[in-house]
């Protein structure tokens, strides 16, 4: 049997059936990180009792089909031999293309071995077109009965994967009317992606009212978890999750096989969504035990996610690996299903590292390349916001780093450094006007700050703040007294409060600030330590402007907080950082102070944290806290050592020019050098030779595995 999908099946046809065997159609349900849930991935339908007469051979999930050639091409493909798969089922497309098994065996090969869905889709409808009985009597009369059959099924499952869920759920009315098949327990999921809850609801209780399938129940209690997360009820939601995870286990267990990751992802995203962080990670430690090639949801995009959150960086550095690897080892149809979501999380690892350039082609191959979001709760428009969203900060940042490239290149190289900040600021301007158009509508917005808002793309809490910029702040003011009328942050107010900071800084309403940021930071849980840095930085900025002694020391001890959790943040917000120069006093000690006046990371002031300047060239530059501790020390890098997306060492630069180059790029990222294979590795490879090139990629399983903390 095909070992790179695992399909259910649907009931027994008809007692004149009895002795075929159907492969039913299954989407595959797996999740998506943040609070989307996914579809679930599906088993047997407990046929075994049907007698059987015809061979054993399984080909596409069916006993009965005896043409050679499929049953070779079948071989080919039990045998990961996908090259001459595709060979035998090309050679019997030429050979025959009348033929409706030759067609279906091409769409099985594009899809699930190259994933190619646009192709496959076409040689389906060749098959369709072919094999468009209105009767089972005229199937029975053809002999195409079971190539007539895999047909409709795997159109209903394509239709589904590609988000055209109305006619997903006409092929399952097809083949309901021509096969007499109870196919109710899948359309809980497209009713949910066309947003019909009512109906999936009413869908989900009728399965369970009236099947004993433990694997139909399963899929009808996943269809509960998400609608009752729509409902805003995410305690009910969580209880249907482990209602689906309970009748999937049973079954796993007495089949010998492993719990589906899916539900173990979506219990993690309804845990997230109730804040209860322990238990979400503990979710995500169960899914990251083995390797599931056949999961849309990639555990370790979610625990990278949250360690970011959490600033547990050490730890996000390891997951960034892991889930390379995890990627590696999907098969191509998933690949071609979840890449964006491994682009845009890369991204922000990427960007926090220094490493804004390959962030911007990430975001970008994210908005070019976006998913095949059938089996997520999130749609593609909310995918292509968070990646305009994510490409403009990684614009903004490498506008950022120009101008601090500008600020020690003597003219007229300066000149050439400005026309490229130019451009990038442009490209920030152009993804963030992409970004605002896409959350305008009012209700997405909302939506959208409620803490890890339920069935939508997870944009970090962190993150979201920027969407005040974006949208304005009088318009998201206005909108989150609303949300917090309307009980969006009845779990937390601290989240609110955030949300006020960034308001009443835009808007230079300082007294405001210092309430709001009062409360976000005494509510804000202990796990949301980077969304807390933000607050600290806001609070920072606004007790500095107010020019007392008293607020400015204050303002240090916030800012000294701050860069120790994350330094990335004063490039993200366009934030000066007040020192007060000490140490050397030598000509060397005064051309540094010359290139760092026109530094936009640093403001020099009679009293701020403490730049102790070099005494020489081949010394470090440090910066201190007003108590002497060490927050940076630089050298001048030597040629070929990694600074990220900047020159190591321009020759060309005045020895303390390139000390202020140099301090500026390693001051303000995160201190995790990522070589540049592997962030080549990171846009991924051709799906089809990832999936005609398994075997390599099977010997770094354990890898994940064996280098996860909690199987240590």
């Amino acid at each position: 049997m095909p070992v790179m999908w695992v399909r259910s099946f649907f009931t027994a046809l008809s007692s004149v059936l009895a002795t075929v065997l159907f492969s039913a159609l299954c989407p595959l349900l797996s999740p998506l990180p943040s609070s989307v849930l996914y579809a679930q991935d599906s088993g047997s339908s407990g046929l075994e009792s049907v007698p059987m007469n015809l061979p054993r051979t399984t080909c596409f999930g069916l006993n009965g089909i005896t043409d050679p050639t499929a049953l070779s091409i079948c071989d080919a493909l039990a045998l990961d031999q996908h090259v001459r798969a595709r060979e035998l089922a090309q050679q019997w497309l030429q050979e025959q293309p009348d033929s409706p098994g030759a067609q279906f065996a091409m769409a099985e090969i594009l899809s699930q071995i190259e994933g190619n869905l646009p192709r496959a889709l076409y040689h389906l409808n060749q098959a369709e077109q072919l094999t468009n009985y209105d009767s089972l009597g005229r199937a029975l009369e053809s002999g195409n009965l079971e190539w007539f059959y895999l047909t409709l099924t795997e159109l209903s499952y394509l239709h589904q994967l590609i988000g055209n869920q109305e006619q997903s759920l006409a092929y399952l009315e097809k083949l309901e009317q021509i096969f007499g098949q109870e196919t109710e327990s899948f359309r809980g999921w497209p009713l949910i992606k066309l947003k019909r809850f009512d109906e999936a609801r009413a869908s989900a209780e009728q399965v369970l009212n009236n099947s004993n399938n433990p694997r139909e129940r399963s899929r009808a209690w996943n269809t509960l978890c998400a609608v009752e997360l729509a409902d805003l009820r995410p305690t009910e939601s969580l209880q249907a999750c482990e209602n689906a995870m309970n009748e999937d286990s049973e079954l796993a267990e007495s089949q010998g096989q492993r719990l589906d990751t899916v539900h173990l992802l979506n219990a993690s995203e309804v845990s997230l969504n109730l804040l209860r962080f322990q238990n979400a990670e503990n979710y995500l430690d169960r899914a990251t035990e083995f390797m599931d090639p056949t999961s849309v949801g990639n555990p370790w995009v979610n625990k990278l996610y949250l360690y970011m959150n959490q600033g547990r960086f050490d730890e996000a550095r390891q997951a960034l690996d892991n889930m390379m690897v995890w990627r590696g080892n999907q098969e191509a149809l998933i690949t071609v299903m979840n890449r964006a979501d491994h682009f845009l999380v890369s991204a922000i690892f990427l960007l926090m590292s220094g490493y804004q350039d390959d962030a911007a082609r990430l975001t970008q191959a994210a908005l070019n390349q976006p998913d095949r979001t059938g089996s997520y709760t999130a749609d593609e428009a909310q995918k292509d916001s968070y990646a305009a969203l994510i490409n403009s900060i990684a614009h903004n940042l490498r506008y950022q780093r120009l101008l601090e490239e500008m600020a020690v290149t003597p003219f007229p190289g300066n000149l050439r450094v400005w026309v490229e900040a130019q451009a990038a600021r442009f490209r920030a301007w152009r993804s963030e006007r992409l970004a605002a158009s896409l959350f305008a509508n009012e209700e997405t917005l909302i939506n959208r700050m409620r803490p890890y808002a339920p069935l939508d793309v997870h944009i970090p809490e962190w993150i979201e703040p920027d969407l005040v910029t974006l949208m304005g702040a009088g318009v998201t003011g206005r909108l989150l007294d609303t949300a917090a009328d309307q009980g969006v942050f009845a779990l937390n107010m601290g989240y609110y409060h955030a949300w006020q900071t960034e308001v009443s800084y835009l808007q230079s309403r300082q007294d405001s600030l210092l309430e709001h940021a009062a409360q976000a930071i005494g509510q804000l849980p202990s796990q949301e330590v980077l969304l807390r840095s933000r607050v600290q930085a806001r609070l920072a900025q606004t007790l500095w402007q107010q020019g007392s002694t008293e607020s400015q020391a204050r303002a240090l001890t916030l800012f000294a907080e701050v860069y120790r959790q994350d330094p990335n943040l004063f490039r993200r917000l366009d934030i000066s950082l007040p020192v007060r120069l000490t140490g050397a006093d030598n000509a060397f000690a005064r051309e540094q102070q010359q290139w760092l006046s026109a530094s936009p990371r640093f403001s020099l002031q009679e009293n701020g944290l403490l730049l102790e300047l070099a005494p020489s060239p081949s010394d470090a530059i440090c910066l201190r806290t007003v108590e002497r501790l060490v927050l940076n020390c630089t050298q001048i890098a030597e040629n070929g050592a990694d600074t990220g997306n900047a020159p190591s060492a321009d020759d060309t630069l005045a020895p303390a020019a390139r000390l202020i180059q140099q301090l500026q790029m390693a001051a303000f990222r995160l201190d995790y050098p990522i070589e540049q294979s592997q962030r080549l590795a990171l846009l991924g490879t051709s799906v089809v030779v990832s999936g005609q090139q398994r075997n390599p990629q099977q010997q770094q399983r354990d890898t994940v595995l064996q280098g996860s903390p909690e199987n240590r």
